[in-house]
């Protein structure tokens, strides 16, 4: 067995790991993994103490105090949280930051690794890398320094989501700490309880703090390509095919399309919209060449623009990273664009026709930094079952947007205009996606869906299916009734966190 451990060392000493407002290390702490500086100077209750653990029990003896004084528990990982709720409250609250619980004991034998939840996706594809022969690799995320606990928890995809399905698709065995600070495994913990964190949030039921994953083979070399494509360049026909084909091409290949606004590229250039079609084929260019030509020929792939790598090596092209980084890269904890953000998310069954995506172009053209992602649905995705886990948006689904709007100017007023914008352009699009409910990505958190507003912590029932069904769909009454089996007080709360259905078994774990 492989392992790559970064908390090798139990530290006791309680000045070493809990950190209050009066330590020097306690703001850089707070603002070390804030990914989205939206939120460093919300007015927001800030952590009474941000606690660093190093070793299991240190998370038991938090929770245990902080339930007993009565203070309420964020956990973070990675702090991409979008709605800054891993680490922002409006009560009085403890901040327990899993920086230091990131160990990935891989077992290449059996294809399985256990991996903490403050480990990132970095740090799991580095050492999947390291100590497989490159053999194996694993579905989740596109962002290195997206933390595991969180991830997983809420679903995860990634490039491989139409050969392998969701990253807690691959889950097969979890730790945690429940609310009286004990730890539960996969058989301790129920299978009810078991299904609910994969995809229906950890941060509802306890404190996640390690996975046991089922790696996935990877060829020898795969091949990415990117074309771009404007308006000028006839996107909007290639867009309307992509929409048709996407998600009936083999599950080995993935063909993303990310929409963006394009100023040229020159001062004089008109802006324009960009989009670009973005893949990764589990395979060889001489066998993707023959695919595309039939599948998809308006794209025009010539092998030329196609270039062979590496499965590891295609997490740092999806991540943005020039050729030839060191692997070493994957192991920085910061996201390579930092800037300030809103995000919102849909879900879309059948094609958005010419008229629709022509008012899109219009509303983009509007503002700056914009881009929508789209991602396809189809294989794997297709063979499971909507209640098989929490995320329910499976057959059916062409493919996921994730909008975003990004800025760099700070204030209330950029904040607000930004916002609107994106509220705006989500508006708009709700004739051409998925209703009844219309869907949402708990990934993608969005408050706009609606928040518990009972002590802004969770709790109502009634009131999370405004936001609950979006997420969830029909599995919200079994992730409310699995919260009532292992945290019936609903101790770990947030503004959208899994209520407890009044009618479900209590005090049963």
């Amino acid at each position: 067995m492989a392992v790559a451990d970064h908390s090798t060392v139990s530290r006791n000493k309680t000045s070493e790991y809990i950190f209050s407002p009066a330590s020097t290390a306690y703001y850089p702490l707070l603002q070390s993994s804030q990914q989205n500086p939206r939120w460093i100077n919300s007015t927001l209750s800030k952590p009474l103490f941000i606690i660093t653990p190093y070793a299991e029990s240190q998370i038991q003896a938090a929770v245990v105090c902080a339930r007993n004084h009565g203070l309420q528990v964020r956990a973070r990982s990675g702090g991409h949280d979008y709605e800054g709720l891993s680490y922002l409250c409006t009560t009085r609250f403890v901040l327990v930051d899993l920086l230091n619980l990131r160990s990935v004991a891989l077992d290449p034998e059996k294809g399985t690794a256990w991996v903490q939840s403050g480990a990132t996706l970095g740090e799991l594809y580095y050492s999947i890398a390291k100590n497989t022969a490159r053999t194996y690799g694993f579905p989740a995320g596109l962002c290195p320094s997206v933390g595991i606990g969180g991830h997983f928890s809420g679903g995860g995809f990634g490039t491989m989501l139409r050969k392998y399905g969701l990253a807690a698709d691959n889950v097969v065995d979890a730790r945690f700490v429940n609310v009286y600070g004990r730890i539960l495994d996969r058989e301790a913990m129920g299978e009810d309880v078991f299904w609910a964190i994969r995809g229906g949030g950890g941060a509802s039921f306890g404190i996640i703090l390690s996975w046991k994953i089922k790696l996935v083979r990877v060829p020898s070399l795969v091949t990415v390509f990117t074309i771009d494509k404007r308006l000028e360049e006839g996107a909007t026909g290639l867009v309307l095919r992509w929409q048709n084909v996407a998600h009936k091409l083999p599950e080995d290949l993935f063909i993303r399309v990310i929409i963006q606004d394009d100023g040229g590229e020159s001062l004089a250039s008109q802006k324009t919209v960009k989009t670009s079609f973005n893949s990764l084929f589990l395979g060889r260019k001489d066998e993707l060449i023959p695919i595309m030509n039939k599948r998809f020929p308006e794209l025009g792939l010539q092998a030329k623009e196609c270039t062979e790598m590496s499965w590891i090596e295609s997490v740092l092209y999806f991540a943005g990273y020039p050729r030839g980084q060191p692997l070493e890269v994957l192991l920085s904890r910061t996201t390579l664009y930092k800037t300030y953000f809103k995000a919102k998310s849909d879900f879309v069954k059948e094609p958005i026709p010419e008229t629709g995506l022509q008012g899109i172009w219009e509303r983009i053209l509007e503002e700056k930094l914009v881009f929508m992602i789209m991602d396809p649905y189809g294989g794997k995705m297709d063979e499971i079952s909507e209640s098989e886990l929490p995320f329910p948006h499976r057959k059916g689904n062409l493919y996921n947007i994730q909008y975003l709007v990004k800025w760099e100017e700070n204030g209330f007023k950029a904040t607000k205009k930004h916002v609107n914008w994106i509220r705006m352009l989500y508006q708009y699009m709700e004739p051409f996606v998925s209703n009844s409910p219309r869907g949402a990505y708990l990934n993608y958190r969005d408050l706009d869906l609606g928040i518990n507003r009972r002590g802004r912590g969770g709790g109502n029932y009634s009131e999370a299916q405004a936001w609950g069904r979006k997420y969830f769909k029909g599995n919200l009454e079994r992730l409310a009734m699995a919260k009532a089996m292992v945290d019936p007080e609903n101790f770990f709360r947030n503004e959208q966190s899994i209520p407890v259905l009044p009618t479900g078994r209590k005090n049963v774990i």
